[in-house]
């Protein structure tokens, strides 16, 4: 278990022992300056919590829906069976108010705040009675309310999860190397990177302060760090030179040069490489450089105590002709931003009022990611620029066009959607059966014997597990013919139109008739009794459909469903058999 793991990993170390390895996460992605990592193993929420804070971080706070589907990410590479995940929710000991209706219901981060604009609990609380604490949030796919969205459920702090989730802050990243093709970077080039908490792998949106990265077989490895007196991180190492030029340009400033298999940098002709054999500097080559604050302009060759000190774009000369004063430039006429402008050392910043963005110099309102999208039923807006479409209780995006949604039921049994003119109408998501009292309950399609061995029913649908006396042996699927999965045999063309429709029948008084004589002209009259005749036949097929859609609709009212098979019919037939009374 995780704790006796923890306990495994202290004790050695009060002993004087060398530790064990860290835990290594299954899975781990970097947003910006923030990564989030999944642990797995059984643990409690205070055993999760130190390996967290073992690595510099804490519990995951999932505050927005970005967090959420990062959760999301990482459950969909390494956790399909629905596992429980500790989060750093906890509600304190004792009860609390129960007139909470706040996003967090009394809970609290393991930060100390509850700021949050984002929850999704799995199941509602609001009978009016009080939560008592201790209690802390796992989260799971199993019991999300829509698939592909993790939902949060309160547990016993002490009781037992199957993983968490960790989160580490940083105040830089880097991003991943850059790697130019050529002759110097042979086809088999590989990154592979190392995080701080312990995650490996060549996949990374971004790099973490501290991470490492090693290039085979080049034999480049660079840490990523913020070099002295910059702000930006970027990558480097302690030995001076270049670098495989593929690799980052060679770290080089201004150009790198490789020749005879090694690598070198090389500087513009007015500066020189630096001691670290990556930077260039240009010399101070005249005196008045110690006397001018930013730039010396030496005088002519025959007067060489003559010189004039200049400064650098956004400030002007002093008084004392030698110091550099900053301008400011917000006192322009015109102003130089459309809205606010805001002086900095050298320049300024421009800013836009509140509902305003700056796009191109230029404050614009925002755009609703949702103006002219398609969803069927609501648009959600998602991150600020982007949108997903979600659809109404009962019902789920449809996977190939998410746009639009169609009936979903994961249980056995749910509501029906009952048209509220009309009660007697009533529709169930495909592999239910409408039952009394409006409600769809799951059809057993295992009673059928569709499968010729083991048979599995799922909400909805069914599984058939192959055994070894069939072609598909050790597979899972609907049937366990690779003929018919393969759609091979000879009704594998048609299509299942379903409960409801309509069965193909000939036009009823419809006659052979005799072939045409040779094409010739035709008299006007003749003409005319085509037309009529052509007419008259088209009025009696529009009648015959009305009445067939009549009877087609009776027949729904009572009792409507999908159905995959044609054998399902069977199915439902012994069910509205066992269900009616026997006359004595």
């Amino acid at each position: 278990m995780l704790r006796v793991l923890l306990l495994g990993v202290l004790a050695p170390a009060g002993l004087g022992l060398p530790a064990p390895p860290e835990p290594q996460p299954l899975g781990s992605q970097c947003v910006e300056h923030d990564c989030f990592a999944l642990f797995r193993g059984p643990a409690t929420f205070l055993a999760a919590s130190r390996v967290c804070e073992q690595l510099r971080g804490h519990l995951m706070t999932v505050r927005s829906s970005v967090a959420a589907d990062v959760i999301s990410l990482l459950l969909s590479g390494n956790g399909g069976d629905g596992p429980r995940l500790w989060i750093g929710l906890q509600l304190p000991p004792g009860c609390g108010d129960p007139g909470h209706r706040e996003p967090l219901r009394g809970f609290q981060w393991v930060t100390g705040d509850n700021r949050t604009s984002y929850s999704r609990w799995a199941r509602p609380h609001d009978d009016g009675t009080p939560l008592c604490g201790p209690l802390c949030v796992a989260v799971s796919a199993a019991g999300a309310p829509a698939p592909g969205e993790p939902a949060w459920e309160e547990l016993p702090c002490g009781a037992e999860a199957d993983g968490f989730l960790c989160e580490f802050n940083f105040a830089a990243s880097c991003r991943p190397l850059v790697v130019e093709p050529g002759a110097a970077a042979p086809a088999g080039v590989s990154v592979t990177y190392s995080t701080p908490f312990g995650a490996r792998g060549a996949d990374f949106q971004a790099l973490p302060l501290g991470s490492s990265a090693a290039v085979m077989p080049l034999g480049v490895k660079l840490e990523c760090a913020v070099p002295p007196a910059e702000a930006e991180a970027r990558w480097g190492r302690e030995a001076p030179g270049a670098w495989a030029c593929s690799v980052e340009g060679g770290g080089c400033e201004h150009a790198c040069n490789e020749s005879a298999g090694a690598s070198s940098c090389l500087c513009p002709a007015d500066a020189a490489l630096q001691a670290d054999g990556r930077s260039c500097a240009v010399p101070a080559e005249h005196p008045c450089h110690q006397l001018c604050e930013h730039f010396c302009v030496p005088g002519f060759p025959d007067a060489p105590t003559n010189y004039t000190c200049m400064c650098a774009t956004g400030y002007r000369l002093a008084a004392d002709q030698h110091r550099c004063e900053d301008v400011d430039d917000c006192t322009q006429v015109p102003s130089p931003c459309p809205q606010s402008c805001v002086n900095t050392k050298g320049g300024f910043q421009c800013h836009c009022f509140p509902g305003f963005d700056l796009v191109d110099g230029e404050c614009v309102e925002p755009v609703d990611p949702c103006f002219g999208t398609n969803c069927e039923y609501q648009c959600q807006p998602v991150g600020g620029a982007q949108y997903r479409c979600i659809c109404a209780e009962g019902f789920a995006p449809i996977p190939h066009a998410p746009h639009r949604c169609q009936m979903f039921c994961n249980q056995t049994s749910c509501p029906a959607d009952c048209d509220p003119n009309n009660l007697a109408i009533c529709r169930c998501p495909e592999g239910y059966i409408l039952d009394e009292g409006s409600v769809c309950t799951d059809i057993n399609e295992c009673n059928n014997g569709y499968c010729p061995g083991k048979c599995r029913n799922l909400p909805g649908t069914y599984e058939c597990i192959c055994g070894p006396d069939t072609a598909l042996f050790g597979q899972a699927g609907t049937d366990c013919d690779p003929i018919k999965v393969s759609g091979g045999d000879l009704g594998g063309d048609e299509e299942d139109g379903g409960s409801g429709a309509l069965p193909g029948s000939p036009t009823p008084g419809s006659t052979p008739r005799p072939s045409p004589p040779p094409a010739g002209p035709l008299h006007s009259g003749v003409l005319v009794g085509i037309s009529i005749a052509s007419l008259s036949l088209v009025v009696a097929l529009l009648a015959l459909l009305c009445h067939l859609r009549k009877k087609q609709g009776t027949s729904r009212a009572e009792l409507e469903y999908k159905c995959g098979v044609p054998a399902k019919e069977v199915v439902l037939q012994h069910v509205k058999t066992e269900r009616t009374p026997q006359k004595l």
